[in-house]
């Protein structure tokens, strides 16, 4: 049988997310959540009941049609109508494990009671995330202010039977999926529209999604620089902790207390150098590593408290008897939080192209380009150039996204985060720092069969055979691409616990 989540009865941070999907857990809603739920709705039907009071999104149009007032009859209809007048996305699919993700958190903040939606909409909601059923979204259409618009609209199309979602790999029209299994499409009453599309959700699950990622890409780039350190023959006097204890930012302590320990043992690290400095790409890891790690982990704090927020517009205080129309839904936080991050996974990737230029170099009796017989064989030229031209592009893409703005909804939403943006440029530096580490690793573990018979570390050692059984040393010139990408699998595929990660 498998194992349960209840929403919101316990907060979300990143190692409970990682669990719920590891371990593929399904959803259900607490007891307080669906009575948090219930009250909110009960409250808005009776507050809204005969009222000819305008209440943003509730009985009046939305953004610069805000005065414009609805009759009662037609609420039910206004609701629909902006759920598909919204879905107007462009661009890629999102990847389903973040659409999945936007279910999660969508049900996450619709569970406080602050939203005034039924408690159906929401369990439909859960039924799509038990069951699989992921709706299809595109990665263009969000400014990042007034909500995800676009894509929750498409998050959204579903629970009326309408656009596609999918089952497994197949692309199915929702209505076909709704009489597969029995459902009605939702009558979406007063509000529920607006509590849908408006929301943080895309940029959440992107961010949380980035992050995951980075905890694990953040401890992958310490060991395999490691490997790297023990392959160019360096010191390892930079990693002392005295060097780090009267500059004690915590993700430089961090780094060089990993390296002292990925490095315990090693019979090359004992060895007396000729060399009394090496290069800043090595000497300086536990300053920039640590100074990305920072970033990481500042970023992870704004995420956890915005996946634990309520992001729609407006929002229903009951005990206050307020219904307040604020600005919650803005993205400014995860923008700039993205856009920080973008800078600091570039640079664990710049530093790593500079220790795989290194390692080719045919310095420290390595031979050049890390390969006998070179000139016949080229060897490991030009994974550095692939490197290269990946953290070029890196430094294109951490370019902030939150800088920019664009007026829109006719001047009523005049200043947007562009958070989305920030999110789905920085997810293309997360895919293009795995390349990059996978392009040192295969550089770390040809440049090691060089200094044999001498040993780096047993950590090291057993991690570089299990290494060596995806991608074996390279004798004479073969296909590289090959190589790259088994690499690459091999780094996703490398599991991390949970109290090493974060």
């Amino acid at each position: 049988m498998q194992e349960m989540h209840y929403i919101s009865s316990e907060i979300l941070d990143l190692p409970v997310i990682k669990d719920i999907i590891e371990s593929n857990k399904l959803l259900s809603l607490s007891e307080e959540a669906s009575l948090n739920i219930k009250k909110s709705k009960e409250y808005l039907d009776a507050k809204t009941k005969g009222n000819d009071t305008p209440i943003y999104g509730i009985n009046t149009g939305f953004g610069s049609l805000c005065n414009v007032r609805i009759s009662s009859e037609n609420l039910s209809k206004l609701q629909e109508n902006l759920v598909m007048s919204h879905a107007c996305g462009t661009g890629e699919l999102v990847p389903k494990p973040i659409v999945k993700l936007m279910l999660l958190l969508k049900i996450q903040s619709l569970s406080y009671g602050y939203s005034g939606v039924q408690l159906q909409t929401v369990e439909r909601l859960i039924d799509f995330y038990n069951n699989d059923i992921l709706p299809v979204v595109y990665n263009q259409g969000s400014l990042g202010a007034s909500g995800d618009l676009a894509p929750l609209a498409h998050l959204s199309l579903p629970l009326l039977g309408k656009g596609e979602v999918f089952i497994g790999e197949e692309m199915v029209a929702s209505e076909k999926m709704m009489k597969k299994h029995g459902w009605k499409p939702i009558v979406l009453e007063a509000k529920e529209g607006l509590a849908l599309l408006n929301g943080t959700q895309f940029m959440s699950a992107y961010g949380v999604y980035i992050l995951l990622q980075s905890h694990k890409l953040s401890f992958l780039a310490d060991m395999i620089a490691a490997l790297s350190v023990d392959a160019f023959d360096c010191n390892m006097s930079p990693f002392d902790p005295l060097v780090h204890l009267i500059r004690p930012h915590r993700g430089q302590v961090k780094t060089a207390e990993r390296f002292v320990h990925f490095l315990e043992g090693s019979e090359l690290g004992k060895s007396e150098k000729k060399n009394v400095q090496d290069p800043y790409s090595f000497r300086c890891i536990p300053q920039v590593h640590g100074a990305s790690k920072d970033t990481v982990v500042y970023v992870s704090s704004i995420f956890k408290t915005e996946i634990n927020s309520v992001t729609d517009n407006p929002n229903i205080f009951i005990k206050e008897d307020k219904i307040i129309s604020g600005g919650n839904f803005h993205g400014q936080p995860l923008a700039l939080g993205l856009d920080y991050l973008a800078i600091a996974l570039a640079e664990f990737a710049n530093i790593s192209e500079r220790r795989t230029y290194q390692l080719v170099s045919g310095l420290r009796d390595l031979p050049a380009f890390l390969v006998n017989n070179s000139g016949l064989n080229s060897g490991f030229m030009i994974p550095q150039y692939t490197a290269a031209s990946i953290v070029s592009q890196n430094k294109q893409l951490a370019t902030p996204a939150s800088v920019d703005s664009i007026v829109s909804s006719n001047g009523q939403e005049d200043h947007v985060s562009m958070g989305a943006n920030a999110a789905t440029k920085c997810l293309r530096v997360v895919e293009n720092l795995e390349t990059v580490l996978a392009i040192e690793l295969m550089n770390a573990s040809q440049a090691m069969e060089f200094r044999r018979p001498k040993k780096t570390s047993p950590f090291l050692e057993t991690f570089l055979a299990s290494f060596r059984k995806t991608v074996p040393f390279v004798a004479e010139d073969r296909l590289l691409a090959d190589d790259i990408h088994a690499s690459i699998a091999f780094l996703q595929s490398f599991s991390i616990d949970n109290d090493v990660l974060f």
